[in-house]
């Protein structure tokens, strides 16, 4: 017997108009400024809950269609038009989810509604079909996305948790690690297809001992496959005069780990610069001392006799005894 979602295809009427009852799931980003909202459908998909469900999840095989319906309540006193399309998740450079942006190439672009225009009347709301298909070469694991709904200048949506079967990797690496001030800054990699929550440890050892020493935790950070986040580490008590090692040890959940070391030498360059201009200036003072005594003791020059050489004088012009 056909399903009821089959039968709403072939007749293109996908969409059903129920009144609202019981409160819809909330939307997992959405904006507050409108008075209509976005959510998977109760009930459906492949984990459904009993109070409505977060976000989609959804997991297939190269090739297979999922299926599942959306949500759209406008629980207000005027329709509503609003616009369904696909998208394709991206990290900032932070780490926070986010959509990418442009023509989606992976997960959004797989995404196929019933209807894409839905106009729902007020205080009701619409259930509309999509499906997801997964391409016969999709690569295996994670390929995180969401369902964006669009009226008057105003974007929400809901994610789509999406695993394609087949081998998963998880694996990170750690890069870049600089210790530069009162911080230390850090690049986290996802090497794997799976989607990455890190846990960081850190350590620095000086020259006279260890100077830092942070337990694991859990950051707060949703890392997707290929990504890479910038990441900073707070060090306010970090040493004003010191050869520093620091040390990061990032894990996650299926075995990933790494782990990145960098030097650091902490010199305080304010009192270095203090302390040579007043050795320039000594420096300066014993020049100038030194020249000063030099122009004053010079040792007096030779002076010609003057009665020796006046009658030596006298006496070559005549001769000795000589008779005029």
């Amino acid at each position: 017997m056909p399903s009821l979602l089959s039968v709403a295809r072939a007749l293109t009427v996908a969409v059903a108009l129920l009144v609202t009852g019981a409160a819809p799931a909330t939307p997992v980003f959405a904006d507050d400024s409108g008075a209509w909202s976005v959510a998977p459908s109760a009930g459906g998909g492949t984990r459904p809950a009993k109070d409505g469900r977060p976000y989609f999840y959804a997991e297939g095989t190269p090739g297979s269609v999922l299926e599942d319906t959306v949500t759209v309540t406008n629980p207000g006193s005027k329709p509503r038009t609003v616009e369904l399309s696909g998208a394709d998740a991206d990290n900032t450079r932070g780490g926070a989810f986010s959509l990418e942006r442009g023509a989606p190439k992976d997960t959004g672009s797989w995404i196929t509604f019933a209807e894409r225009k839905v106009k729902v009347p007020p205080r009701t709301r619409a259930d509309v079909p999509f499906s997801v298909s997964v391409p016969d070469g999709a690569v295996p694991g994670d390929h995180p996305g969401a369902i964006v709904a669009r009226e008057g200048g105003r974007d929400a949506g809901v994610r789509v948790h999406l695993r394609v079967s087949g081998p998963t990797l998880s694996a990170l690496t750690v890069e870049r690690v600089k210790a530069e001030g009162e911080r230390i800054s850090y690049d986290i990699v996802n090497r794997g297809n799976t989607v990455l929550t890190p846990r960081l440890e850190v350590r620095a050892e000086g020259v006279f001992g260890p100077l830092l020493d942070r337990g694991p935790r859990t950051l707060p950070v949703e890392l997707l496959p290929g990504r890479r986040i910038t990441l900073t580490e707070p060090w306010s008590d970090a040493p004003a005069l010191d050869s520093v090692e620091v040390t990061l040890a990032v894990t996650a959940s299926g075995g990933a780990h790494d782990k990145a070391k960098a030097s650091a030498r902490f010199v305080p360059w304010g009192a270095v610069a203090g302390v040579a201009a007043g050795v320039l200036g000594l420096v300066a003072a014993g020049v100038w001392f030194v020249r000063r005594r030099g122009g004053s003791g010079d040792p007096p020059r030779d002076e010609p006799e003057q009665g020796g050489t006046e009658l030596e004088l006298a006496g070559a012009g005549t001769g000795r005894g000589e008779q005029l």
